[in-house]
């Protein structure tokens, strides 16, 4: 266990310039989580901490998990880590955990691919609900928000450490999938809820989910094998991106137990 009074240690320095930049993890090879909920994720998944950084009182009253892991254990003064921290009333501890890099997609798993979505709350729902309903990709095309920043692991609860996140990836990498690709369409194809009724939806497959005023490219769009609409009786123009995720997620989670 290390003692840390002085606001000027290196490893303080360095979470407090990587709460500022939500790619700053890219640079540094470590992710900073803090607070019981992802902590307790992270390390249910089977995450090691690279450190465990624990505020004094909270230390005084009780050992936070993950201290028999962590390869270091950091007990700071109250208010600095408060300077840590990006929660509107700060937490007792956070963890560095190792960032996983840039990975290659792998072909055969059931994905969602992320088209240059820029809202963090809408990515972390979407990655809650790739998680929850069997998709354990997620592929991120290049000029989407940065999935390890602090505001999409807040909306993601937990769900990043169960995932595999592919991040900017390009056309190939969704050209490379070996999976039926589908993507929604306000105008085009059938209604998601006619496919289900037929069995024509397919279980195991790719999601292409587009950009919040753009929505999904030509190019990729042009990939999909499949356009769907979904069935919106009471009239509104377009649903939320992550609304319209949950919907298709969960439509091929529970085709493939039919």
């Amino acid at each position: 266990m290390i003692e840390i009074t002085s606001r000027d240690n290196p490893l303080l320095k360095q979470i407090r310039k990587q709460i500022q930049d939500p790619a700053g993890y890219r640079k540094s090879g470590q992710v900073w989580v803090e607070g019981e909920h992802l902590c307790s994720a992270a390390l249910l998944r089977g995450s090691v901490p690279e450190a465990l950084v624990v505020k004094r009182s909270a230390w005084s009253r009780q050992t936070p998990p993950g201290a028999d892991m962590a390869r270091k254990c950091l007990v700071v003064e109250d208010a600095l880590f408060d300077e840590l921290s990006t929660l509107e009333s700060p937490a007792d501890y956070g963890f560095l955990l190792s960032w996983p890099g840039l990975l290659q997609a792998d072909v055969h798993t059931p994905t969602v691919v992320l088209d240059r979505l820029q809202d963090p709350g809408n990515v972390g729902a979407i990655l809650r609900s790739a998680s929850a309903f069997g998709f354990k990709q997620v592929l991120a095309i290049k000029g989407t928000v940065a999935l390890w920043s602090p505001k999409v692991l807040r909306a993601g609860m937990g769900a990043h450490f169960g995932l595999r996140l592919v991040e900017g990836a390009d056309l190939a990498a969704v050209q490379s999938l070996q999976l039926p690709i589908l993507t929604t369409d306000v105008h085009e194809g059938p209604y998601l809820h006619e496919l289900i009724g037929h069995q024509q939806l397919p279980a195991a497959c790719a999601w292409i989910m587009g950009h919040e005023g753009q929505g999904v490219s030509p190019e990729l769009a042009a990939l999909a094998g499949q356009k769907v609409r979904i069935a919106q009786p009471g009239g509104e123009e377009s649903l939320n991106v992550a609304t319209a995720a949950a919907i298709c997620l969960h439509a091929s989670a529970t085709a493939g137990q039919s």
